[in-house]
């Protein structure tokens, strides 16, 4: 996971947050991309957990719509460089599966899903107005790292209320640090299954925390 050190220290104190407007830009070298496949909405993966209809309806309206292709992304970039808002509502839309995506790891952390969503939102448009195609990355690799900001500073703020207990924080911090091992060691992000056997935990455990 992309600046996994920043989501441990924002979730063990709360208090280190601050505005938006306060983001430092992302270290380019850590960016990474998040897993934006077609099927990622339509599988079921995120939505076996979701009782409400209306957004079991609403996730998968986001699943139909189509993914950009790189010379789309670039063409609506330069438009959204140059100032177009419609260039810069349609980059959004096409994006909002990778905020599901994001979403989803962050579950069961004080935030409703749904506000999770609406908190990765706000990082995805943040993302679309700061992008610079010319900078050489996918818009999703950038993205991801505006959008994991703003879910884990929601989290640390809704934490600042409802204090999560010390011994969770180590085991969410230790669960990110291993996570981000194993994504370096595997090139890949681990399954929850890898995870649990690599802290010697129970899978349903490690996806709960």
């Amino acid at each position: 996971m992309a600046n996994d050190d920043n989501d441990d220290s924002l979730l063990n104190d709360p208090q280190q947050i601050v505005s938006d407007d306060d983001f430092a830009e992302p270290d380019f070298d850590e960016l990474e991309e998040e897993d934006t496949s077609e099927d990622v909405l339509n599988s079921g993966q995120y939505l076996d957990d979701i009782s409400d209809d209306s957004v079991r309806l609403h996730l998968r309206e986001i699943g139909k719509i189509p993914l950009l292709n790189a010379e789309e992304e670039l063409a609506l970039a330069q438009k959204v460089v140059a100032g177009d808002k419609r260039a810069k509502d349609k980059m959004a839309e096409a994006n909002m599966r990778l905020v599901v995506s994001i979403a989803k790891r962050y579950s069961g952390r004080g935030l409703d899903f749904l506000d999770l969503i609406q908190e990765g939102h706000t990082g995805l448009l943040r993302a679309v107005e700061k992008f610079d195609p010319d900078k050489g990355f996918k818009f999703s690799t950038y993205a991801t790292w505006w959008i994991r900001q703003a879910i884990t500073r929601a989290i640390a703020d809704q934490a600042r209320t409802i204090r999560i207990p010390v011994h969770m924080v180590e085991t969410i911090n230790k669960l990110l640090r291993t996570q981000r091992r194993m994504t370096q060691e595997l090139n890949r992000e681990p399954s929850i299954e890898e995870l649990a056997k690599e802290l010697e935990m129970e899978p349903e455990k490690v996806e709960h925390v």
